[in-house]
């Protein structure tokens, strides 16, 4: 079945980093999602010239608002306007959820491993907000590569504190100083011991650039990951 357009209005803008932003929308009749989900975003000009773009949702469903996670591209089309310059208050189209594979539900009983690259972290986070929502249960661990610690996006729920939450920085340009990890990029090493903790039923769940997530998916399979157990979601 195809899935109709609905009119979103911006409620909230808040800054993840320099260049990121959470966008919360409001959606007439929006019939609810799950934790890793997207949506497709439709922005019309006045003559009538249409582009559309796909975005994650950065927290799961909460009634008739979605949260979504824009990262402004150099020179691109619609994440500049949609990340700084869409007014509060003003419309656009959504089209969703989309995506039922690189999903976490509730009901799910196993340890569960997340590895985000940059901005893949989005969808991940809307999977711990729902964990936490739901109690808690088996624990999860994040293993998110960064280039600098300015670029962390959703500080406040990575924060210490939560405890079915391991949270691992791996940073690939500069580490903050004392960090025991030198900077680099995520390595087989990185994700040896998060996966000890795993059941050989776990889901681990990879979103980032294409190469970012290609090179750590071929890394856990080599550390015996079984394939099927590894679910991915990429861009760029």
């Amino acid at each position: 079945m195809r899935l109709a357009w609905r009119s979103a209005r911006l409620a909230e803008r808040r800054p993840q980093t320099a260049t990121a932003r959470s966008l919360l929308f409001t959606v007439q009749d929006w019939p609810g999602h799950l934790p890793g989900q997207h949506v497709d975003v439709r922005l019309t000009a006045d003559d009538g010239y249409q582009a559309v773009r796909s975005y994650s949702l950065a927290a799961p469903a909460d009634g008739d608002r979605i949260e979504l996670g824009v990262q402004t591209v150099a020179d691109g089309e619609v994440s500049p306007y949609l990340a700084d310059e869409l007014p509060v208050g003003a419309d656009v189209e959504v089209r969703g959820p989309l995506g039922n594979w690189f999903v976490w539900r509730a009901e799910q009983a196993e340890p569960v491993l997340l590895v985000a690259g940059g901005s893949g972290v989005v969808p991940l986070v809307a999977m711990i907000r729902g964990h936490r929502s739901a109690g808690g249960g088996k624990p999860f661990t994040l293993l998110y590569s960064v280039r600098t610690p300015d670029d962390v996006w959703y500080r406040g729920d990575l924060a210490d504190g939560d405890p079915g939450l391991d949270v691992r920085l791996a940073y690939t340009r500069q580490a903050p100083p004392g960090t025991a990890r030198p900077a680099g990029r995520v390595t087989p090493a990185d994700l040896d011991r998060p996966l000890a903790g795993l059941t050989p039923a776990s889901p681990v769940y990879v979103c980032g650039p294409t190469g970012f997530v290609e090179a750590v998916s071929d890394a856990l399979v080599d550390l015996g990951r079984d394939p099927a157990t590894v679910r991915t979601e990429r861009f760029g």
